[in-house]
């Protein structure tokens, strides 16, 4: 659970540590991406040690501190800003802006933009060649960080950096040699150690414990071994989440990141999903959800293909209700997935590689997007594109009405198709129609050459436009035809 250091965060993360977390990461005020404004960077929160020392004394008191790994980040570049984190309490520390720095950046504070210069975050294959990093130059700073710790730990008397963790009796606050202003303050409660810790509760309970992917691993047994083809049909309610991410885990490890050949597993589940329903889902498995799912669903996509879609005999106009919720799709890199009805808001948000095929979204939508193909068979939210520097974003701009909601600071609209993407275009819908049984999807496919004449095409600024790929036909080609054609 990441937390912004803040005035009260000591309660907020005593209260998920009690709901479960493992792993509380106090961030500072100076952290943050090279795009965010100068404002937020200097005024929005505190700084990490504030934060920190608020976090471990309250969760010494309440006799949580056993149960989670609390984590800081925000500036931190020396060996002495990790010493001093570790005595506040820390036990993990993040490197953002050094090892950027290590790896070329000079800070333009453009990333948001697509134009780095240093050619890291760009997809400008011009710029990208100007990328001059090394995995070395990483290790070799760290090397001197490690080194620096060491040294700090052997003078003050430390062997392993277990031993250092909530030892806020070997800080002192410098006085002398300092300004006014600074002699003034007073570090003291930051150092207080507490002495009443209440009485240690039990251990966390596991959260992977009575996962619904046990029952999967156990079920399919010798099936994912050998690659063969399988198929469950499975209930799932909202308390289950991230379902089919300790599946695509085993798949990994068994396969590697290749996955399954394609169509290998095909799960089927009823009901409502819970938050992060196939994140991380590997090449080769299908999830198809006949309900409604939570937020982040397909979280990370890295090649698998997800289905939402209305239950059968519903009586209510899927392209009028929403069937998921925020941030689908975040950072997917690879697969498809077709959602029959509407997503909410922040739809493939930094999506750089899926497929996706949506009845409408709400605000913010393919924002920082740099890949992938999004088809919007409906309306939008505002600020869509937000950031967008690559891929592509069709939208069924039925109401003539998407300029408004468009951010054009990074891509432009085009009213008309290239050659041979209509085509493209109305494969994608099929698909959509084959997986989900869209009625709004028959409807424009019924009356294409009117239909397909209302799309408008989202394209990057300042990235090359790459033509999306004709997508491969589903495993039951057949039965796809069948729908399409109205035979089913």
């Amino acid at each position: 659970m990441k937390l912004v250091s803040e005035l009260g965060v000591g309660t907020v993360a005593a209260g998920v540590v009690k709901a479960g977390a493992d792993e509380v990461l106090v961030s500072g005020f100076d952290g943050g991406t090279g795009a965010s404004p100068l404002s937020s960077m200097k005024h929005a929160g505190m700084p990490w040690e504030l934060g920190l020392a608020e976090v471990q004394q309250t969760l010494l008191v309440n006799g949580l501190r056993h149960r989670v790994t609390v984590q800081t980040d925000g500036q931190i570049r020396t060996g002495r800003d990790v010493v001093i984190a570790g005595l506040l309490g820390a036990e993990r520390f993040g490197f953002g802006a050094g090892i950027l720095v290590c790896l070329g950046c000079i800070l333009l504070r453009k990333c948001h933009e697509g134009g780095c210069t240093a050619g890291i975050a760009t997809q400008r294959e011009d710029l990208r060649r100007n990328f001059a990093g090394q995995p070395v130059h990483i290790e070799r700073y760290l090397r001197f960080v490690a080194e620096e710790v060491r040294a700090l730990m052997a003078e003050l008397g430390f062997r392993r950096f277990e031993e250092l963790v909530g030892r806020t009796d070997r800080l002192a606050q410098r006085r002398e040699g300092r300004s006014w202003k600074a002699r003034s303050l007073d570090l003291a409660p930051l150092l207080v150690r507490p002495e009443c810790v209440a009485a240690v509760e039990g251990e966390a309970p596991s959260m992977l414990a009575g996962h619904p992917d046990w029952d999967l691993l156990e079920r399919l047994g010798r099936t994912l071994a050998n690659a063969a083809p399988a198929r469950l049909e499975l209930a799932i309610r909202n308390v289950h989440r991230s379902v089919g991410t300790l599946l695509s885990h085993r798949i990994t490890r068994l396969h590697g990141a290749k996955g399954l050949p394609e169509g290998t597993l095909e799960l089927c589940f009823r009901g409502s999903a819970g938050q992060s329903f196939g994140a991380f889902q590997t090449r080769g498995v299908t999830m198809v959800l006949e309900g409604e799912a939570n937020d982040h669903l397909g979280k990370g996509l890295c090649g698998g293909r997800i289905v939402v879609k209305v239950p059968e005999g519903a009586r209510f106009r899927p392209e009028e209700n929403h069937i998921a919720g925020n941030s689908l799709l975040y950072g997917a890199t690879a697969g498809e997935a077709y959602l029959n009805g509407l997503a909410g808001e922040r739809f493939a948000v930094r999506n750089s590689g899926a497929t996706a095929v949506v009845e409408g979204v709400g605000d913010h939508g393919c924002e920082y997007m740099t890949g992938g193909v999004v088809v919007i068979l409906g309306r939008t939210g505002r600020n869509f594109a937000a950031g967008m520097t690559g891929g592509l974003a069709y939208v069924l701009d039925e109401s003539q009405v998407f300029d408004t909601l468009c951010n054009l600071d990074t891509v432009n609209i085009e009213g008309s198709l290239a050659s041979g993407e209509d085509e493209i275009l109305r494969d994608l819908v099929k698909r959509h129609l084959a997986w989900t049984g869209s009625p709004k999807a028959r409807r424009l496919l019924e009356a294409w050459p009117d239909a397909v004449g209302r799309f408008v095409k989202v394209v990057p600024l300042e990235c090359i436009p790459v033509r999306p790929v004709r997508p491969v036909l589903p495993v039951n080609t057949c039965m796809m035809e069948e729908v399409v054609h109205g035979k089913a």
